[in-house]
């Protein structure tokens, strides 16, 4: 009877299985292969070759994991949002209380970015990677997959790993409600309300339309699809917007419901430089930032509940069972004169 220890497999042995190159198999496996320009789907068919013969996941991440780094990782799309930097500052002080060191990545909503912060922090040995607002959250999963290391998202949700987000359905219906008894309080209640902001592939967009609908419909309110302007989180794009709805209706409209304080700010800096006075608009934001609420105390506001969110982050990362693909909803808060 032999004792002899089962050979291990190597990139080689891979390159065979997958009829591929041991160049290609090694970019996949480390998570370079989008900027070496090779396929997803490749890249995919080696992935489940490697998961198959046991290499990715378990040989090296048993090599990877022989001692614990400390190192926890984020990336995130902007620091200067308060809903993200709030979220960059919670992380941090949640993981130095368990001894942890955290690693902090602005991507700058750039596929490429994150592609690149993760690899970087999967060089730097981190035992687990959380991606919040990524636009990929998939793509990181399968590179760490291959190196054995745990994702899970943060605000945007995927199907690769588990999801803590803002309840965006709710919290849109929530505001949404608001802003036409504000409508109602100030005999307008049948003016009309626009949707700006946001990208309609995201999913948290998508959702805050959902629920904006879903709040008109329950008033017996019709809103047109045009009314409807997913036109990007830059600040920038909101004056276009805002330029073609005066351009075709001769006036504004009474309520505006914003989909994130950056767009408030390409929205004020219009009305800014148009003359026009915000204090006759009811606004609802899909984010809060104390300026805004100081300057405009009669502004809606959704808070969304960061340390509750990066309590339930931190409770997937020491344990708590779960499913690929699960998403746990936390719900937000209106903030505002709600009379």
């Amino acid at each position: 009877m032999s004792t002899e220890a089962p050979k291990r497999l190597t990139i080689y042995d891979l390159a065979k299985l997958a009829d591929s190159s041991p160049s290609t198999v090694s970019a996949v496996l480390n998570g370079t292969w989008r900027s070496r320009r090779i396929s997803e789907k490749l890249a995919t068919r080696i992935l489940s070759v490697a998961t198959d013969a046991d290499y990715s996941v378990n040989m090296q991440a048993r090599a990877l994991r022989r001692e614990r780094s400390g190192i926890i990782g984020m990336i995130l799309p902007l620091y200067d949002n308060r809903y993200f930097s709030s979220i960059a500052q919670i992380f941090e002080a949640e993981a130095r209380k368990r001894g942890l060191f955290a690693i902090v990545s602005c991507t700058n909503r750039d596929p490429q970015q994150e592609q690149d912060a993760a690899q970087m922090m999967i060089s730097h040995r981190v035992e687990k990677l959380i991606c919040t607002g990524a636009t990929d959250p998939d793509s990181i999963a399968r590179m760490c997959q291959a190196q054995g290391v745990e994702t899970i998202n943060l605000d945007l949700p995927g199907k690769l790993a588990p999801s803590v987000i803002s309840a965006n359905r709710d919290g849109a219906r929530m505001l949404t409600k608001a802003i036409l008894d504000r409508l109602k309080n100030c005999g307008r209640p049948n003016d009309p309300i626009i949707f700006v902001g946001g990208r309609i592939e995201d999913h948290n967009t998508r959702e805050r339309i959902a629920g904006f609908k879903e709040a008109l419909d329950a008033r017996g309110i019709e809103s047109p699809e045009n009314n409807i302007m997913p036109c990007g989180y830059s600040g920038s794009r909101a004056a276009p917007v805002l330029d073609g709805y005066l351009l075709k209706h001769k006036a504004l409209p009474s309520a505006i419901f914003v989909n994130s304080t950056i767009t408030l700010e390409g929205i004020a800096r219009w009305f800014h430089d148009q003359g026009h006075n915000m204090s006759e608009i009811v606004f609802g934001c899909f984010d809060w930032d104390p300026l805004a609420a100081v300057f405009n105390p009669h502004f809606l506001m959704v808070r969304q509940n960061v340390p509750i969110m990066v309590e339930r982050l931190f409770e997937l990362m020491e344990g708590a069972r779960y499913t690929a693909g699960e998403v746990i909803e936390i719900q937000p808060e209106i903030l505002g004169d709600l009379t």
